[in-house]
């Protein structure tokens, strides 16, 4: 008789528990969910886009990586000592745009160059190592930009942007995040 204890079909009361079980978990999850969206960014913040920080580790001399900030394009440039001697090296007043190299680059940190990734005569996306002076050509429209981003000729008004960002140590910089050009 012990078999048929064990074996006896389950009956609406045990129904009645998992289904009031179920319902309750749901109910639960339904209040909660609130709760823990409220702690997940506005969607202004979202929007604005997050800082972000990038190993510099990796990128050899000479190389330009690109990544997305706020959805535009960056380019992070290791200079070479010649780039960095040919760009200190121009006289300011024959650029179209003139900005002194050092004003591009921070103090001490002469062969990182960041700079927005698109001309800004129509938003295209230069090839970097390219042109004349080595540093990006416009293929669409014919602009040269020198190893510090600075127009020199073509249709292009302006010298390629530089973001925000600063050095967070040697080897990291955090472009965004409220850091001053």
């Amino acid at each position: 008789m012990a078999d048929a204890a064990t074996t006896q079909e389950p009956t609406r009361r045990d129904f009645l528990y998992i289904a009031t079980g179920a319902v309750g978990a749901v109910g639960l999850a339904a209040v909660a969910w609130p709760f823990v969206r409220q702690m997940a960014p506005s969607a202004d913040v979202v929007a604005a886009g997050a800082p972000v920080e990038f190993d510099l580790t990796p990128v050899p001399e000479g190389q330009i990586v690109k990544l997305f900030w706020r959805g535009k394009l960056i380019f992070i440039r290791h200079r070479t000592q010649k780039e960095i001697a040919d760009a200190q090296n121009v006289q300011i007043g024959s650029l179209p745009d003139p900005q002194p190299d050092s004003a591009r680059v921070k103090d001490g940190k002469a062969q990182w160059l960041v700079v927005y990734g698109n001309c800004t005569h129509l938003g295209c996306v230069p090839l970097g190592n390219s042109g004349a002076y080595g540093g990006w050509f416009c293929p669409c429209h014919g602009s040269v930009f020198d190893t510090s981003g600075r127009i020199r000729q073509g249709p292009a008004p302006t010298n390629l942007p530089v973001p925000p960002y600063t050095f967070v140590s040697d080897t990291k910089i955090l472009i965004g995040g409220g850091a001053a050009a």
